[in-house]
């Protein structure tokens, strides 16, 4: 066979940990010669970056070179890495996360295929070679002529929701055949963590009195630390601990290798789980309480049942519209009280029109996960994740709801076929496109 590069791009921590990872080890099933099959990964910048992608990225044994998101833009424009790599006359480039655009140029200057992996939506489909998209909708979206450059391959989350439960993750939440962890993400920026860590505190202490079975965690947003969390809980700090009548907790750090945790006046006690990304304690709960974002879309990929807050105690915290309202907002003395009068009736008319904000019930285009409005107290969420643990049936058929909309297994095996399959190599391939 002859010598070739296989140049996988990609970008945030998710997609280094879910996407990467299953596709390499497919591929070096595949190819396992280094020396003939050479595997770099080239990192893009990510705003949800946590900094340790490339050094993720290296720990991988089926990799052999690694570029920082910090010297793409040099590689995108010029064709230049930082350590002056070579490239092999034969290759192709591998579309795990980013811009699309990144690989149609890339693959046009190294002269290399590309396949790229679309998870909701195909572009540049007339200048790119052949796409694995995770589920039939993809496809119909897509223009009639170059369909049959997509195949269905699955959803490339699907390996994550079957990590099974190591011991030591038990030990260290206590967790026993009958607890039910109840996973609570208050969000990671500043106007989320305001509502949404008063909110977690005092819904935690209200489901404890009646589901005394009942473990709480927080996976630790890889941006904060456990002192600027604990910032949020503390009345004198956030002025919402107090509207929410939240319980003030105390920080406690062992020093016995145990999780960190808070703990409120009433006994309850809440983990801080820091490792990142935290997919195998995510899949241990049964239910989530989240803030509207991101966190929505992780825990629908990894079909986790969930109850999304949008909490509006703090109106004058939303200040992300665009146009004149965002420019209104930023006026000194008017802009507070004008975002709060805008918000509130914007956010009338958004409840009135049954828009969506959760990302499972927008793939969905239905409600799937719940989605409570206003200003939320602990009863009001509390009864609503109660009535799901105590009708499990419900919570099963809101996972089931949430794999349904996503896609099948096996997407890094029949991704990593479709590489081989435009390196013309002697592969047997099964016929995807049908999502089979």
């Amino acid at each position: 066979m002859q010598p070739l590069d296989i140049l996988i791009l990609s970008n945030g921590p998710g997609e280094i940990t879910t996407w990467v990872k299953p596709v390499l080890r497919s591929l070096r099933q595949r190819l396992p010669d280094h020396q003939q099959a050479r595997i770099s990964v080239v990192l893009s910048p990510c705003p949800h970056a946590s900094g340790r992608e490339a050094q993720i990225a290296q720990s991988y044994p089926e990799v052999d070179r690694v570029q920082g998101s910090e010297h793409f833009w040099r590689f995108l424009l010029r064709g230049r890495t930082a350590d002056s790599w070579d490239w092999r006359d034969r290759g192709v480039v591998l579309f795990l996360g980013g811009d699309q655009f990144y690989p149609l140029v890339i693959s046009r200057r190294l002269g290399y295929k590309s396949v790229i992996y679309a998870e909701w939506e195909a572009r540049w489909l007339r200048w790119l070679d052949r796409f694995g998209v995770m589920n039939d909708s993809v496809i119909e979206r897509s223009p009639r002529p170059y369909r049959r450059k997509l195949a269905v391959v699955g959803d490339l989350m699907s390996d994550v929701r079957r990590v099974k439960e190591s011991e030591h993750l038990s030990q260290q939440l206590g967790l026993s055949a009958d607890t039910e962890l109840v996973g609570l993400l208050p969000g990671s920026k500043p106007n989320k963590l305001e509502q949404g860590v008063p909110l977690v505190l005092a819904i935690a202490d209200y489901l404890r009195v009646t589901r005394p079975q009942a473990r709480f965690v927080i996976p630790v947003a890889p941006t904060l630390d456990l002192e600027t969390l604990a910032h949020y809980a503390d009345p004198g700090f956030n002025r919402l601990m107090a509207v929410i009548q939240a319980p003030q907790p105390q920080l406690v750090q062992p020093s016995t290798g145990r999780l960190p945790y808070f703990k409120t006046q009433a006994g309850t006690q809440i983990f801080l789980w820091q490792p990142f990304p935290a997919y195998d304690v995510l899949t241990r709960c049964q239910i989530c309480v989240t803030t509207i974002g991101a966190n929505t879309a992780e825990l629908g990929s990894l079909a986790v049942p969930m109850v999304v807050m949008l909490p509006t105690h703090q109106l004058d915290a939303m200040r992300s519209w665009d146009g004149l309202p965002g420019l209104l907002s930023a006026l000194p003395g008017v802009g507070r009280p004008f975002i709060k009068l805008f918000n509130l009736v914007a956010l009338g008319i958004l409840q009135r029109s049954g828009k969506q904000f959760a990302w499972p019930n927008i793939w969905a285009t239905q409600e799937i996960v719940p989605e409570l409005w206003g200003r939320l107290s602990a009863q009001s969420v509390g009864d609503r994740v109660l009535d799901y643990l105590i009708h499990p049936a419900k919570l099963a058929a809101m996972s089931q709801a949430l794999q349904q909309v996503r896609g099948q297994a096996g997407a890094a095996d029949k991704l990593a076929d479709l590489v081989c399959e435009n390196l013309d190599l002697p592969i047997s391939l099964p016929d995807y496109s049908s999502g089979s």
